[in-house]
């Protein structure tokens, strides 16, 4: 590539980067044209094109892209002090095409609306309100758990494999769709990873390949896990970047599936952000609330832990950190932490409604 294009597409990423900074101010203008509007044909086209493959064409393409990295910095090695403007050219000339990408085939969705704006509910709650809503919560994931439990102090174990639950999966979206258009899911791409060992070393339980649209499950996290992570995942396909608004999508997904294994998932899912709000909120109501709930639940609760628990390693905190970062520099100013608006869209959605 001559010297003036790389300039160029150098001056493109800096164009880029202050285009974007205008986009957010403008979410309407985001929602309608782009996560309702290109997205919407660009993550069907990806999803057509990939999702009947068994495996997954993303980490497919990092490998390849990683491999082809590592060996274009080996052979340029030497041009770091000898050509060392035409190297950092070259660099920025790339990273300049994969922000594009980055950005038109799926990261726009950063910066779209909050979603309670889209649900016409509020993102505020009170404590009162919050007791309330988990009580019935613990109600209702009681009442599964003993269905499908053989006693309230057993742990669920799901009686199918962690394939059948991406086919089971889409039943949940379809349901939803039914009363929220815009979690319309079809058609989907959700497979394991190729890299699932790294990814929970790094304490994550999946992913988004923005490249491809596929959706990435850790094949290693528990199966009770499963549909909940997977629908989450799914959640971001359909165009919901922010990590709290896709876990209650992902939780809706799982609730609404006429799977009762799934509505477990679910339940216990949102019942567990719940239990974290009044932990954070008022210790003593919390530990009064824990005794209500079956200690089967609480042993599923235990087992995702001690899963995570026996990954632990020096690195995974940095990955944690890094990525935390990254979504505070997608406008999540709570990154990681985003427990309480999970709870916000969870209290305000089910007010006046039948668990």
């Amino acid at each position: 590539m001559r010297i003036n294009k790389k300039l160029g597409l150098v001056i493109f990423l800096v164009i880029q980067i202050l285009v974007i900074q205008v986009l957010k101010k403008f979410p309407e203008f985001i929602e309608q044209f782009y996560s309702n509007g290109l997205y919407i044909f660009i993550s069907k086209l990806m999803r057509y094109a990939f999702g009947w493959i068994p495996f997954s064409i993303g980490d497919i393409f990092y490998t390849l892209a990683s491999i082809y990295i590592i060996r274009w910095l080996i052979f340029n090695r030497k041009r770091i002090l000898k050509d060392t403007i035409n190297w950092l050219l070259d660099i920025g000339a790339t990273l300049s095409m994969a922000y594009f990408a980055f950005h038109i085939l799926w990261a726009y969705n950063y910066y779209r609306p909050p979603l309670n704006k889209s649900l016409n509910i509020e993102a505020e709650y009170t404590t009162e309100q919050l007791v309330d809503f988990t009580k019935r919560l613990i109600k209702k994931s009681n009442e599964i758990h003993t269905k499908i439990a053989k006693n309230d102090s057993a742990k669920v174990v799901m009686p199918f494999t962690k394939t059948d639950v991406f086919d089971k999966m889409q039943d949940g979206y379809n349901k939803l769709s039914e009363d929220y258009p815009i979690f319309k899911y079809q058609p989907k791409s959700i497979k394991k990873s190729i890299y699932s060992l790294p990814l929970t070393y790094m304490g994550f339980s999946g992913y988004l390949n923005p490249f491809t649209n596929e959706a990435q499950v850790d094949g290693l996290i528990p199966t009770y896990k499963f549909p909940t992570t997977s629908c989450h995942e799914a959640a971001h396909q359909i165009g919901y970047a922010a990590e709290n608004e896709a876990n209650f999508i992902g939780c809706l997904a799982s609730i609404y599936n006429e799977d009762v294994y799934f509505k477990y998932s679910g339940y216990t899912f949102g019942l567990k952000y719940c239990l974290v709000e009044i932990f954070r909120r008022d210790k003593n109501v919390y530990y009064d609330i824990l005794e209500t709930v079956n200690k089967g639940i609480i042993k599923n609760y235990v087992e995702v832990d001690e899963f995570w628990k026996s990954y632990e390693n020096p690195l995974e905190p940095v990955f944690e950190k890094t990525y935390d970062t990254f979504l505070k520099s997608n406008n999540q100013a709570a990154g990681m932490k985003s427990y309480s608006y999970v709870v916000a869209l969870l209290v305000n959605y089910y007010e006046g409604k039948t668990l």
